[in-house]
């Protein structure tokens, strides 16, 4: 946010800017989600299954595999743990 003589007046379009930047980086999750998903599914687990052996609720794991919730990295490296796969094969 950039700032002119008075303080008050405020140049939106760089927030603008910082919104579509973040929105391109919004196809990350999904397709982190959809790989989830279809290895999961290749396994024989249900997103239950999945979720207690990871230690998350049903309902977390079921945000990341719609691309709701972005899973940290330890969440992520323990769905591959479980999955028995390298973190890489989830991206």
């Amino acid at each position: 946010m950039r700032l002119y003589a008075k303080p008050y007046l405020v140049d939106y379009r760089i927030d603008t800017l910082n919104n579509c930047s973040m929105r391109k980086n919004a196809k990350l999750p999904k397709s982190l989600g959809k790989r989830i998903k279809s290895i999961r599914r290749k396994k024989g687990l249900t997103q239950e299954d999945l979720a207690e052996k990871v230690g998350i609720s049903r309902a977390y794991m079921g945000f990341i595999e719609q691309g709701r919730y972005s899973a940290s990295l330890e969440v992520i490296e323990k769905i591959s743990k479980v999955l028995k796969v390298r973190m890489s094969d989830l991206f």
